[in-house]
């Protein structure tokens, strides 16, 4: 075990302003692996003062500089991306090739979609007599999820300091391990002192004091839906900005003239990805009553497959609350073909990969993100009923579409209420927007409409 001190603040690593710490945990074996510091308001404080002090000379830095220092900041990541995988592998539980292939790989390619864009982004437009200029918001308050740790820092991150904000991140109290790795590639790149802060923390403690602080100018979110409510209604009372990336219950619609099989196996696979701890997973597969027996058959032998293959969930309480939805969805009349709420194994956090059928859109499994690797098969009679169930939620952040005919998907993925579709199984692209209709949240995070979030506008009349 080895226990890490001090805040990264104003470009050094400061001593916390106290003494309590935080565990962190391997969710494989339940080994505690490491402590931080739990940060108080004062640490906040302190760093919410470093990035105001910072902001004027980054505001000022000419973008070309601002993405340099991102192209440096990416060069770090990639010379160090084994060990940010095997870091996320010990506090997140993922396995090892999948925490290269994606927790440390993606956020790499984000930094450098946006040390492109800053160097190539226009700042200032011309429209009739005025010069419009696009500025930095100011000192952003970033408040990460434990699921992506390092994701989701980089997407808040770079877009901030591309725009020429200053920011204060305050990491996931599961996952924070990660993120101090970041905080020493963000001093290697050159970032100067006091544009990106680091206060590890409890959420009811560090993160309210991130988003009350009244030197934040915006607060960028990214978990759930109960809590992002509460970081809106603090940011309306000092009519701060917010944008917020939270929960989802994403539908997959498997249309008739669909590829039933590569539709089953790919939902699942979508699923079971980082043990079904993914908030765009598509964990309602919606599939027409002439094809739904064999659907079933498909996605129960898939799920099978995933057993030894996916990782742990994050925590205890993590597995209890998706153990807990399992054994709701059984008392509701939902029935298992695969899985179940027993635990798969003696040690560790771990979730058997579960799916169920004859699942009506009612049941709460239906309803509610569980956050785990469990997959509901719903049944429709029609194209409208489908759209019907797809758009049936609170929720409105992802989901897919398969079709024989690519203009038959699309056509249908336009008309559900949800900030971005798969097509046929169409790839993550860094470079798309990523963001929720209803209660999945507000704005949106990756490519040029990221970058926007962290802007403010000012129009100049000649």
């Amino acid at each position: 075990m080895k226990a890490h001190d001090g805040m990264y603040i104003g470009g050094a690593w400061r001593p916390a302003a106290g003494q309590d710490v935080i565990e962190v945990v391997n969710p494989v074996d339940e080994q505690v692996i490491g402590t931080v510091p739990a940060g108080t308001a004062e640490d906040v404080d302190a760093a919410v003062r470093a990035a105001r002090a910072a902001l004027p000379g980054w505001a000022a830095t000419p973008p070309a500089e601002r993405a340099a220092r991102l192209s440096a900041l990416r060069d770090v990541l990639a010379a160090r991306a084994d060990e940010i995988a095997e870091t996320v592998t010990a506090e997140l539980g993922s396995p090892l090739r999948f925490s290269q292939a994606v927790h440390a790989a993606v956020p790499i390619a984000v930094a450098g979609s946006y040390a492109e864009l800053a160097a190539t982004y226009a700042f200032e437009e011309r429209t009739g007599n005025s010069v419009v200029h696009l500025e930095p918001v100011g000192v952003v308050g970033a408040i990460t999820p434990w699921n992506y740790p390092l994701h989701q820092i980089v997407a808040k991150v770079a877009p901030a300091l591309a725009a020429g904000c200053t920011i204060v991140v305050k990491p996931a109290e599961d996952t924070p391990l990660v993120a101090r790795l970041f905080a020493d590639a963000v001093h290697e790149a050159g970032v100067p002192a006091g544009v990106f802060n680091l206060v590890t923390g409890l959420g009811p403690v560090a993160g309210q004091a991130l988003a009350e602080h009244p030197g934040v100018d915006l607060v960028s979110f990214t978990g759930s839906t109960a809590i992002g409510r509460r970081i809106a209604a603090i940011a309306a009372g000092q009519v701060k900005k917010v944008a917020l990336e939270l929960g989802g219950k994403s539908a997959n619609v498997i249309l008739p003239t669909a590829d039933l099989a590569k539709a089953v196996n790919v939902g699942v696979a979508n699923v079971m990805s980082n043990s079904g701890q993914t908030c765009s997973a598509w964990t309602r597969m919606l599939v027409h009553r002439e094809q739904y027996d064999k659907a079933v058959e498909l996605a129960a032998t898939a799920a099978a497959k995933y057993g030894e293959r996916i990782g742990p969930v994050v925590s205890a309480g993590q597995r209890d609350r998706v153990r807990g939805y399992i054994g709701k969805g059984v008392a509701e009349g939902a029935r298992l073909v695969a899985g179940g709420p027993d635990a798969p194994r003696e040690k560790g956090y771990f979730v058997s990969p579960t799916v169920f059928a004859d699942v009506t859109e009612d049941m709460t499994i239906a309803q509610e993100e569980i956050f785990g690797p469990v997959l509901s098969i719903l049944r429709y009679e029609d194209e409208e009923d489908a759209l019907r169930i797809a758009n049936g939620t609170v929720y409105g952040l992802a989901g897919a579409v398969w079709a024989g005919d690519e203009a038959e998907a699309v056509a249908f993925a336009r008309r559900m209420e949800t900030g971005q579709v798969d097509i046929n199984g169409g790839r993550f692209n860094p470079l798309a927007p990523f963001g929720g209709y209803k209660q999945s949240g507000v704005g949106r995070e990756l490519g040029v409409h990221g970058l926007a979030e962290y802007l403010q506008t000012k129009s100049l009349q000649f």
